[in-house]
């Protein structure tokens, strides 16, 4: 009799997940040190991290990885011939905790990797290009779609868009806005190049105030650094603990209008403060 392998899921439920940890899947060796890092998700890649002479051997090891251990893989985009295999050869995985789909432009392209891949395993939209910034609320609507992420390196070769900032606010406002229509959690910021942990800080904060929730990365130790960034303060924490306390105390009477975006935004606060060990100074 075969034994049964017990696979824990992460710490971090995905919805509210801020570190995404993009793994080249030809690196295998890797594969260990990334499940036991702090990302709250790790991504397999066999999408651009992977030669297409080398897709299918990285993909029958990814495979065999998710046997025994959980990840989510980043597999190619609907229009290569890539795809196909990658869905077919990932569905019913033990392992498999979800999608990221690449190059996303359109609804269909979700549901038809949802319904693909079983009707169960939730697909993360990767919005790569113009074409896809533009179709992103009827994406965030699809059948199957469970969060989206912004490939923004890809997206600014698409466009001729600078790095700068304000240039790419459009592009990640369209996604907070496609989110929220779609009923979605907050989408995932494209990852920083850059070893400066300055750098990172302000990058990751400067997603959080614009409305998205996470971010991708490419190396292990940005992790401490983006998840400190995207997490509720201790003071956050305090504002929200106080607040519900005094709401419970009062017996959940609502006093004005103001009254409900803050209490939406306390348990908000207050649920990630928790599920990230935040604690009040």
């Amino acid at each position: 009799m075969t034994e049964k392998i017990s696979i824990a899921p992460r710490s971090v439920d995905a919805e509210i997940s801020r570190t995404w940890l993009l793994v080249n899947a030809t690196r295998t060796d890797t594969f260990d040190e990334a499940d036991q890092s702090r990302a709250d998700q790790i991504v397999l890649d066999i999408e651009d991290a992977v030669d297409p002479t080398a897709k299918p051997d990285a993909r029958a090891e990814v495979a065999r990885w998710l046997e025994g251990r959980s990840a989510w893989v980043r597999i190619n985009d609907r229009s290569t011939p890539f795809w196909s295999d990658d869905v077919d050869t990932l569905k019913g995985l033990p392992g498999l905790a979800g999608v990221m789909l690449a190059k996303t432009e359109s609804a269909e392209q979700v549901t038809e990797t949802f319904d693909r891949l079983g009707g169960a395993t939730p697909v993360l939209a990767l919005i790569e290009s113009a074409l896809g910034i533009e179709e992103a609320p009827q994406i965030a609507r699809a059948r199957g779609t469970f969060r989206l992420a912004f490939g923004s390196g890809d997206y600014r070769r698409d466009t001729g868009t600078s790095a700068d900032d304000l240039a790419m606010a459009y592009p990640r406002s369209r996604l907070v806005i496609a989110s929220r229509l779609g009923n979605l959690p907050g989408p995932i910021d494209g990852p920083t190049v850059s070893d400066d942990h300055a750098v990172l800080h302000e990058k990751s904060t400067l997603a959080t105030t614009l409305g998205l929730t996470g971010k991708l990365c490419l190396e292990i130790d940005h992790l401490p650094v983006i998840n400190t960034a995207i997490s509720p303060t201790p003071d956050d924490a305090t504002w929200a603990r106080d607040f519900l306390a005094d709401f419970e105390a009062r017996g959940r009477s609502i006093r004005d209008g103001s009254d409900l975006p803050r209490l939406g935004r306390a348990q908000k606060i207050a649920r990630l403060a928790t599920a990230f060990g935040v604690l009040s100074p």
